[in-house]
C-alpha cells in the first residue's frame, strides 16, 4: 500500500496503440498522483519564463494551466502543500466554474485531489465531463477519487463513462481494480492478466497493470504471488510509486532490511523518509534515529499549517503508531483520516492503531466501516 503520497509524482503515460480513441490517457494510481503528464522541464529558468508569461496575462489559460503543473510537481517532489495553494492561486482568474476553460476544471481538480478535497475536486470533473463527456482523462480521475472516498458504486460509472470514450484497456483496468476491492480477485486478476497481454503494451502501462496485480495479490493474503508482481513490475518500469508500494508490503511483512534495500537510492521525500524511519526503527539501522528525527522535523513543521490534519492525517497516524509508540494519538488521527480518504491502507492504520490501543469499540468501528464500503481485505480480516 501507498503513504505520504502527495510527494510521490507517478505518471504513466499510454500509446495510442493502446486506446482506440488514439488519445493520451495518464494513469492515476492513487488519490495524489499526477494525472497529467508533465512537459519536459528546463529547471529554473523555464519557471521564471512561465511566472512572467503569466504575470503579463494571468487570464490565458495555457499559461496560467502550465504554471500551475509546475507548482504541483514541487508539491509532489517535496511533499510541501504550499505549492499546491500556489497552484491554485494561479487559477484564480476564473473564480467562476460555469465559465472556466476545461483545462482550468481539470488542473483545479487535480490540486483539489492533491489537498483531498475530494467532493470538491469530483465537482469541478462531473461540471467538466458534462461539457465534454468524451473527455478520457476527466472519467479516469473521477473513477480514482471516488475509489479513494471508498465508493466504489460511484467509482464504477466513471469507469463506465471512461469505456464510452473508446479508453478499453484503462477501463478495463478501472473496473478490475474496483471488483478486486470488493473480494471479486479471481475474476479482477483474470481480467488485468488479458490486459497485460495486449500487444505493445507500453512498460509504463505494464508496471501500472502489474502493481495493481501486486497490490489485489497482497490484499487477498497471497504474499509470494504479490512479491511476483511487484518485481515484474518494476522490472518493467522501475517507478516510485511501485517501489514505495513494494517498500509498504516488505514493511507490513516485517522485511524491514528488504524494505531499505529497496529505498535507500530513492530521493528522500516524505513518502520515502517516512518509511526508511518505520523499517529502520524495526531493524535498528544505523540510520534509523537520523531518519526518525527529520520526520519527526518534518511533521512538525507541516503541522504549523491548519490544513495539516487533513492532508496529513494518515500519514502522522502512523508515525505515531511505529515510531513514537502512542496508539491513543495514532487511532485519533486515522479516525480524522478516515473522514475523508478510505483507501485499505486507511482502513489497515485505523484497525491496528485500535488494536494497539487496546480499543475493542474502535476495532469494531474500522470493521464495520470497511464492510460498509464494501472492501475485502485479507490482512483486516486477520486482525481481531
Amino acid at each position: 500500500m501507498h503513504h505520504w503520497i502527495a510527494s510521490i509524482a507517478c505518471t504513466l503515460a499510454c500509446a495510442g496503440a493502446v486506446l482506440s480513441a488514439g488519445a493520451e490517457v495518464v494513469v492515476a494510481k492513487s488519490d495524489d498522483q499526477v494525472i497529467e503528464t508533465l512537459p519536459a522541464g528546463n529547471g529554473r529558468g523555464e519557471d521564471r519564463m512561465l511566472r512572467r508569461q503569466w504575470a503579463a496575462n494571468p487570464r490565458d489559460a495555457g499559461t496560467a494551466v502550465a504554471l500551475s503543473r509546475r507548482y504541483m510537481e514541487r508539491a509532489r517532489d517535496q511533499g510541501d502543500p504550499r505549492y499546491a495553494g500556489q497552484a491554485l492561486a494561479v487559477l484564480q482568474a476564473w473564480p467562476d466554474a460555469a465559465t472556466a476553460p476545461d483545462e482550468v476544471l481539470l488542473m483545479r481538480a487535480t490540486v483539489e485531489q492533491y489537498l483531498h478535497a475530494f467532493d470538491a475536486s469530483a465537482a469541478q470533473l462531473e461540471r467538466l465531463l458534462k461539457r465534454q463527456p468524451q473527455h478520457a482523462q476527466a472519467w479516469l480521475t473521477l473513477a480514482t477519487v471516488r475509489r479513494v472516498q471508498g465508493r466504489y458504486g460511484e467509482s464504477d460509472r466513471a469507469c463506465a463513462g471512461l469505456a464510452s470514450t473508446g479508453a478499453a484497456l484503462y477501463a478495463q483496468a478501472c473496473q478490475a481494480e474496483n471488483d478486486s476491492l470488493r473480494g471479486a480477485v479471481e475474476p479482477a486478476l483474470g481480467a488485468l492478466r488479458r490486459l497485460l497481454a495486449t500487444p505493445r503494451l507500453p512498460d509504463g502501462a505494464r508496471n501500472w497493470l502489474l502493481t495493481t496485480v501486486a497490490e489485489a495479490e497482497a490484499r487477498a493474503g497471497r504474499a509470494a504471488e504479490a512479491e511476483a508482481a511487484y518485481i515484474a513490475a518494476l522490472a518493467a518500469q522501475s517507478d516510485a510509486y511501485t517501489t514505495l508500494s513494494y517498500a509498504d508490503f516488505l514493511i507490513d511483512q516485517r522485511r524491514d532490511a528488504d524494505a531499505l534495500q529497496q529505498l535507500k537510492n530513492q530521493p528522500r521525500t516524505d513518502a520515502v523518509l517516512l518509511r526508511l524511519a518505520i523499517a529502520g526503527t524495526r531493524a535498528r539501522s544505523a540510520d534509523a534515529r537520523r531518519d526518525a528525527r527529520e520526520m519527526r522535523e518534518r511533521i512538525a513543521l507541516a503541522n504549523l499549517r491548519p490544513d495539516a490534519r487533513t492532508t496529513h492525517a494518515r500519514e502522522q497516524a502512523m508515525f505515531a503508531l511505529w515510531i513514537d509508540g502512542q496508539p491513543r494519538r495514532a487511532l485519533d488521527l486515522a479516525r480524522t483520516n478516515v473522514r475523508q480518504q478510505r483507501e485499505p491502507i486507511d482502513l489497515l492504520v485505523l484497525a491496528r492503531a485500535a488494536r494497539a490501543a487496546g480499543d475493542a469499540g474502535a476495532l469494531h468501528e474500522a470493521l464495520q466501516l470497511t464492510k460498509e464500503i464494501g472492501l475485502h481485505d485479507q490482512r483486516l480480516e486477520a486482525l481481531p
